[in-house]
């Protein structure tokens, strides 16, 4: 236990000595935000930030998709031939339209860099390692708006990583909120346009279907259960007054608390849009255009230790609230390797996704915070790496997080876990 809160001590000395360089990369980013998949800015400064780390870091630019990248290091320690034990802390960095970081992602990076960057310097002056560590970190862009994870799942990202981290900025600090599974629909209806004042007979009126879909909706709340969300917007509703519209979109959100509830509420919501095509006699279109986002499966092992971590720092953990429903597609990561999302506290109380947000994300202020959370997740890898029989306990929280999702496996017409990689 000594010699493991030594290589503790180490890395939260290595990390305040770059405290001014971290905060650098992290304000450049808030200051020039960038929309879910042209990250292009943020991408190059957080390769370059790993290229002047003495080349001990390998870089792979646009790694899968074009803002994505990948930076490794090791194996470090451990005897020669014996499996590598790969730990991974992701990065994101997509700001939110118009608003900025109102969602503190330039803080998502800092601490990821942070927290590698320490773990890679404490390691390698640390001798008698039980097994070879090597260090991935992942720029995971788009997170916001279509799922980079998700395609990185799909590429085989984490195909070779054992242990995952990342941490989200929030209104208080916890080791784990219960995300919510999400998935985005797109409806559109194709009628026939006429004169409205003249001819109305001839058309079929697409903008009644989009209403007549909103009001089902609407209608259908009341019969939800109290932990789903389902809401939208009507995004085109025709060009002019006179002439009766040919074609309508609307976009909604489906929310649950767990994945195999999605198809029942999809099920729900999709005879509502039927329902408002057969009453207008117009033709329906509904699509899921993005990938769906899964809800975090839960390690308590990673969780019970970031929190001895945390609080060691000075962090303190409120009662978890009730309910959240956040979305994030962590929660896809989660499901094929053990990993661990928790939030931090940033010295605001003010809502993500808001501009008071954005503010507070780029302020001075949340160094502070930022750099603790960077140092409770690595200190939490370490408890990890120096051992066995912790990340033995890791892993089988993981495998009996999953034994509970078994239904959703079964599902049938409705997005399934993936399997492991």
């Amino acid at each position: 236990m000594e010699k493991r809160q030594q290589v503790k001590n180490s890395l939260q000395v290595f990390i305040d000595s770059l405290k001014d360089e971290l905060h650098s990369l992290s304000r450049d980013i808030w200051c020039r935000p960038e929309v879910a998949g042209e990250e292009t800015h943020a991408h190059d400064r957080l390769v370059q930030f790993f290229l002047q780390r003495d080349h001990t870091w390998t870089v792979q630019r646009h790694y899968i998709t074009p803002t994505a990248f990948r930076a490794t290091c090791g194996p470090i320690g451990g005897s020669e031939g014996g499996s590598v034990l790969n730990v991974c802390f992701l990065c994101e960095y997509d700001a939110l339209p118009e608003i900025g970081h109102a969602c503190g992602h330039n803080l998502i990076a800092e601490v990821g860099v942070a927290a590698a960057v320490g773990l890679r310097f404490a390691l390698e002056n640390q001798p008698g390692l039980p097994v070879p560590v090597k260090i991935t970190v992942l720029g995971t862009p788009a997170e916001e708006a279509i799922g980079g994870k998700i395609d990185l799942i799909q590429a085989g990202a984490f195909t070779d990583v054992d242990v995952v981290f990342m941490a989200h900025p929030a209104q208080q600090d916890a080791s784990f909120l219960p995300t919510v599974t999400i998935a985005e629909v797109s409806v559109k209806y194709h009628g026939q346009a006429s004169h409205a004042s003249a001819y109305p007979w001839e058309g079929v009126n697409a903008l009644d279907a989009a209403v007549l879909a909103y009001n089902n909706v609407s209608v259908l709340r009341q019969q939800l259960k109290p932990e789903w969300r389902l809401h939208g917007i009507i995004k085109h509703g025709g060009v002019k007054p006179n002439i009766i519209p040919a074609y309508s979109e609307l976009e909604f959100y489906l929310r649950t608390p767990q994945l195999e509830d999605l198809c029942g509420l999809k099920a729900k919501a999709e005879a509502c849009f039927k329902a408002a095509a057969l009453a207008t006699g117009c033709l329906v279109d509904i699509n899921y255009p993005t990938h769906t986002y899964y809800n975090i499966l839960p390690n308590a092992t990673l969780a019970n230790l970031y929190e001895s971590n945390g609080k060691a720092l000075g962090v303190e953990f409120p009662e978890q609230p009730a309910s959240f429903s956040g979305s994030t597609d962590f929660g896809n990561v989660s499901f094929i390797v053990p990993g661990i999302h928790p939030f931090f506290y940033i010295g605001t109380r003010a809502l993500n996704h808001t501009e008071e947000y954005t503010k507070a994300a780029g302020a001075e202020e949340a160094q502070l915070y930022t750099l603790r959370t960077a140092k409770a997740l690595a200190m939490t890898a370490v408890d990890v790496v120096c051992c066995p029989d912790l990340l033995q306990q890791v892993r089988e929280d993981f495998r009996l997080a999953k034994l509970t999702q078994e239904k959703a496996d079964r599902l049938e017409g409705c997005s399934k876990a993936p399997k492991d990689p």
